[in-house]
């Protein structure tokens, strides 16, 4: 179905536009003139290209840890639909294998049902430091096994993403796992910088939640944090809640950094989407809600109930962000990062994937493949 939209403004990725058409057929954006056979839909706000969140743990009350199915993973992505995720990598923190298998199943499965906004998935472990392994339950941490490698090499997982620590993943098993189609992302680690060098050599790209669970920066040893901000090809997530690092941390990465190789994650948990006073249970653990921070019982942070819009926002005020390059981080930079460069613009050719926002910043519509699936 062919349809036509007008927003007072749109932001194609690059630069804004006033009053200006997008044609969308088939899930995808055909023109950016006024279809003459279609009557236009006017949209009053900011049309912008849909975030996508590389680290989505739960949302809507469901955990993925937690009985990975379908049902889950469309639950956990209505929930941040609200907040104008659409795309997004289930995210499977540190679990034993057969729970890993199960996740790999049911994002196989949901990619087959072309379940809106899931791109593939995310292993946040299980190959991390103990010494930084934040709410992960030391108890599944462990070497990497032939096990693992195979989950790890499906290739009907879509886009994969595996974050591990060096020094526990020899830099040929890092090699190898790029080979077989996964994003090797640095994180829950105490490598020195020169282990970290050596893994980027060996292929890995990323680093999950910048700062957080990671060997610090120091005059006489950089370490991953270090390496993470010299390095000028690797991406680095940042969680930009307030929380988890300060602004003026979160300030210097951006500077240090190449533009386009900082995005927004929201390490989102169960809470997302629900009241202010929800709680839930992590590997035994008890996790509580207090305003917008989480905490477990034992007074670690554990995960967020931070959204992309609130993310995008927070990039503007806490850390003086300009409002377009806020949208960047969330949606075109990781996007470039997981190899989807179809998403996260506006062009000829890209998905119709977007978000419309209301003269308060926050979230009036979401569509995903031109279809609207959240309406405030």
């Amino acid at each position: 179905m062919k349809q036509t939209l007008i927003a007072e403004r749109v932001f194609d990725g690059e630069h804004f536009h006033h009053n200006q058409a997008i044609t969308i057929e088939d899930g995808r954006i055909v023109s950016f003139d006024r279809a003459s056979d279609v009557e236009p839909i006017l949209l009053a706000g900011t049309l912008v290209p849909g975030f996508i969140d590389v680290q989505v743990n739960g949302g809507g009350g469901a955990l993925f840890n937690d009985a990975p199915s379908v049902e889950k993973i469309k639950t956990i992505g209505q929930a941040h639909a609200r907040f104008g995720t659409t795309g997004f990598l289930p995210t499977l923190i540190t679990d034993e294998i057969e729970v890993m298998r199960a996740a790999a199943d049911a994002v196989a499965e949901a990619l087959a049902l072309n379940t809106p906004g899931v791109l593939g998935i995310h292993f946040e472990g299980p190959h991390l430091s103990v010494p930084k392994k934040g709410v992960h339950p030391a108890n599944y941490i462990r070497r990497i096994s032939d096990e693992e490698l195979a989950v790890f090499a499906r290739n009907d997982l879509g886009t994969k993403v595996v974050t591990l620590a060096p020094e526990n993943v020899a830099p040929e098993v890092i090699h190898a796992l790029v080979e077989c189609g996964v994003r090797v992302c640095l994180g829950h680690s105490n490598a020195d910088y020169d282990t970290v060098i050596k893994a980027l050599e060996a292929g890995a790209t990323g680093f999950t939640h910048l700062f957080n669970a990671m060997s610090p920066m120091d005059s006489r040893a950089p370490g991953m944090v270090g390496a993470a901000l010299e390095s000028q090809d690797a991406w680095c997530g940042l969680i930009v809640d307030g929380h988890h690092v300060h602004p003026a941390s979160a300030k210097v990465a951006i500077a240090a950094k190449p533009r386009g190789k900082v995005m927004l994650v929201t390490d989102a948990m169960p809470p997302v989407g629900m009241d202010d006073n929800a709680s839930f249970e992590l590997f035994g653990t008890q996790v509580v809600r207090r305003g917008d921070r989480l905490n477990a019982v034992t007074g670690e942070l554990a995960g967020c109930v931070l959204d992309m819009i609130g993310a995008v926002n927070n990039s503007v005020s806490m850390l003086g962000v300009a409002h377009e390059e806020a949208l960047r981080m969330a949606a075109r930079y990781p996007a470039e990062f997981i190899g989807h460069r179809q998403r996260g613009v506006f062009t000829i050719g890209a998905r119709a994937d977007m978000v419309l926002l209301g003269s308060d910043n926050q979230v009036a519509r979401t569509y995903i493949d031109g279809q609207l699936v959240y309406q405030a």
